[in-house]
């Protein structure tokens, strides 16, 4: 999985990472927000691109989808 994300994807995942955590040490239910908004837009990104590879006859590219 991290081979296919890159240098610059694996760097905005630690950033993501690291962000998160620092605000988990104020508040750890706002942290837990975020992270899950973070994970909503995520799985509402993957299912875009999952239908629009669909729609072109490429729908199994995207690879462990939840269908």
């Amino acid at each position: 999985m991290f081979g296919k994300l890159g240098t610059k994807g694996i760097a905005g995942l630690l950033v993501l990472i690291v962000g998160i955590g620092v605000i988990a040490v104020q508040s750890l239910i706002i942290a837990a927000g975020i992270a899950l908004v973070v994970v909503g837009f995520v799985l509402t990104a993957w299912g875009l691109v999952s239908g629009l590879l669909a729609n072109f006859g490429m729908g199994g590219m995207m690879g462990g989808g939840f269908e």
